[in-house]
């Protein structure tokens, strides 16, 4: 007759792990001795081996006292039915190193590689880190809501960024982001001038056109005004200039209607 130590011991456990599998009703609690102690025969040795190697293999414990007691059948089913759970588990934790990994690389945050390839073409023009990163939060929102869209979307506006005027305007957005915050910046004027101009031309081209995907899901735009709006206040009187020229909203501009004369 063994102890619970040399029980652990033999079956190559813890002591611990002995008493909490008495705890959970997994190995039955012998009967104590004359002296208050434990004592384990040869079948309680079997069973704690047979416990060890199934949670070894990684056999969740709850599921471990119906093997113990399955047929050859229902043994071989169970096994097949962990084993199918084990290789999801599996997957899931190499999708979760994936990203991970992409965690590590600073702007991934899970986001298609193209936003990463943008960012580094914000920076490469001169953009603050600060509004890169505001940026990177903006496409998050979007990739959240249009996942499918998202590669094709930021290659338009990485195309944008050979066009010397948007790059200008990205760093004067940049600059003025980087000073303290002044409604009377004169560089708001001229910001808003900038994008004034440079909506109208792309209305007059036809290029904003809201896409049917868009069209009804005001959400996400609401979120990337209010995203813009809590990354720098001043967004707001730039709101206001724009509104003076004829335009409404931040992110997604609405041509307003001309008021008579």
């Amino acid at each position: 007759m063994l102890t619970i130590s040399q029980l652990a011991a033999y079956a190559g456990v813890t002591v611990r792990a002995v008493r909490h599998y008495h705890q959970i009703g997994l190995l039955p609690e012998p009967e104590r001795d004359a002296s208050g102690y434990r004592r384990y025969g040869a079948k309680a040795v079997v069973s704690l081996i047979r416990i060890r190697t199934l949670a070894n293999a990684g056999v969740p414990l709850a599921q471990i006292a119906l093997l113990l007691d399955a047929d050859a059948s229902a043994f071989a089913e169970a096994v097949h039915r962990i084993d199918t759970h084990l290789r999801e588990e599996i997957e899931r934790l190499e999708t979760s190193r994936r990203q991970i990994a992409e965690l590590a690389a600073g702007d991934g945050l899970g986001l298609a590689p193209e936003v990463a390839v943008y960012l580094d073409r914000l920076r490469g023009i001169g953009m603050s880190e600060r509004m890169v990163l505001a940026q990177r939060d903006g496409w998050i929102l979007i990739a959240a809501r249009w996942p499918e869209h998202v590669a094709e979307w930021v290659q338009g506006k990485i195309a944008e960024l050979d066009d010397p005027h948007v790059a200008r305007l990205y760093r004067l957005i940049s600059e003025i982001g980087e000073c303290e915050p002044d409604d009377d910046d004169p560089r708001l004027e001229e910001l808003a001038d900038t994008m004034a101009r440079m909506a109208q031309q792309a209305y007059d081209a036809g290029e904003l056109t809201v896409e049917e995907t868009t069209a009804q899901d005001d959400l996400p735009f609401d979120l990337l005004d209010a995203l813009a709006l809590e990354t720098d206040p001043r967004v707001r009187r730039l709101m206001e200039l724009m509104r003076e020229r004829g335009w409404a909203r931040w992110t997604r501009l609405d041509r307003l209607p001309e008021t008579p004369a």
